[in-house]
């Protein structure tokens, strides 16, 4: 999220929350609008393909937009992403959705795996040049798209050595992972979501960081080449679990 502060007559200013872009057409871009998106992963030890033909059908009849993963390490993992602009979408029908399949005798129990819990929101770095499309469409559209099933998801926190360095030192090290993953993308090898996490992440994790792609091999390339840039050599406190899955479904909602 752009963080900005409006000075006013108060000593103290007014803290606005907006998401800012770049101008367009000489207007400033201000969106109140941003993409909460949350993964959950199950094992679910007795009835795997049950479980999905259930929940999918569950969310498809509750019109939920979700993309269910197979786990590549847990043969009875399941991974649910879903999304959605509010929160409260999350707590009810996403919710009532899971405990609904919980609920069938002949798919109990559903155990859930805490260490994937990932949950965050889109957020702007003021030089988006279509404010609505970073933030809404593009993270909603790249983990719908056919044809790019595999996936890495995992969280990181960055040092508080990095808070502290200069804007444009730290516009400098973002700069050299901003063109890398460009560079991926461009070449359809990768493509990526960046959510937002302070304060909403169990483990007080900063970022969730999503790879998506038609093949897996690019995704570890792409976190291999991400290893040598200064930001993760120098100001990175960790990074991970990561969540490697393949596309068992999407429900458009």
């Amino acid at each position: 999220m752009s963080e900005h502060t409006k000075h006013g007559a108060g000593e103290q200013g007014t803290i606005d929350v907006s998401e800012r872009g770049a101008p367009k057409d000489g207007v400033p871009q201000v969106s109140d609008r941003r993409l909460f998106m949350q993964l959950t992963v199950f094992e679910h030890p007795t009835s795997f393909d049950a479980a999905v033909t259930a929940l999918q059908a569950r969310l498809t009849q509750s019109r939920i937009p979700a993309v269910l993963y197979a786990d590549v390490n847990h043969p009875q993992g399941l991974g649910l992403l879903t999304f959605s602009e509010d929160p409260n979408h999350f707590v009810s029908r996403v919710h009532d959705a899971v405990r609904d399949c919980n609920r069938a005798a002949d798919l109990a129990p559903w155990k859930i795996r805490p260490e994937f819990a990932m949950f965050g929101r889109t957020y702007s770095t003021g030089f988006e040049s279509d404010l609505q499309h970073w933030l809404i469409d593009r993270p909603r559209d790249t983990v719908m798209h056919e044809g790019w099933d595999w996936v890495v998801w995992y969280p990181l926190k960055r040092t508080g050595a990095f808070s502290r360095l200069d804007p444009k030192e730290q516009g400098a090290i973002l700069r050299e992972h901003g063109t890398i993953g460009r560079q991926y993308g461009a070449q359809d090898l990768a493509h990526d979501i960046r959510l937002a996490c302070h304060g909403l992440d169990t483990n007080d994790n900063d970022f969730v960081i999503g790879l998506i792609g038609a093949s897996l091999y690019p995704l570890s390339h792409v976190v291999q080449s991400m290893r040598k840039t200064k930001q993760t050599g120098e100001y990175m406190e960790h990074m991970g679990p990561f969540f490697v899955g393949r596309v068992i479904a999407r429900i458009p909602g």
